[in-house]
């Protein structure tokens, strides 16, 4: 149901969008170009609008907004329930997954943190 519903959700929002590019183009090109503000892409010199504007609201970002959203709903820990079975990426560049880690008679310890 959960699937169905981002399904829904982000295919409404790529018709309206690919909708708003064809009736205003200026309009949608300039709301596109403050969301690469915001992620920094108009950042790099080797980046213009006309490279990755035009992607906006097609098939392929349909697609890959798909893919995102429902790997996300996997993801997902609630307490009381098993863990989520994501995968990592070890300091060798080989993807795994978390469980692979965990031993039969050991618990599987996680510790996060981050450097600035």
């Amino acid at each position: 149901l959960q699937k169905t519903l981002i399904l829904l959700q982000v295919t409404l929002s790529v018709v309206v969008g690919k909708t708003l590019m064809i009736l205003f183009p200026n309009a949608m090109k300039r709301y596109i170009l403050k969301l690469g503000e915001k992620s920094r892409m108009n950042k790099n010199p080797k980046f213009s609008y006309e490279n990755w504007g035009p992607t906006f609201f097609s098939f392929k970002y349909l697609q890959f907004v798909l893919k995102v959203k429902w790997k996300r709903l996997e993801d997902e820990a609630l307490e009381g329930h098993p863990a989520p079975n994501t995968p990592v990426v070890t300091l060798n560049g080989e993807v795994r997954h978390l469980l692979d880690f965990m031993g039969d008679n050991r618990p599987l310890i996680l510790n996060f943190g981050s450097c600035t």
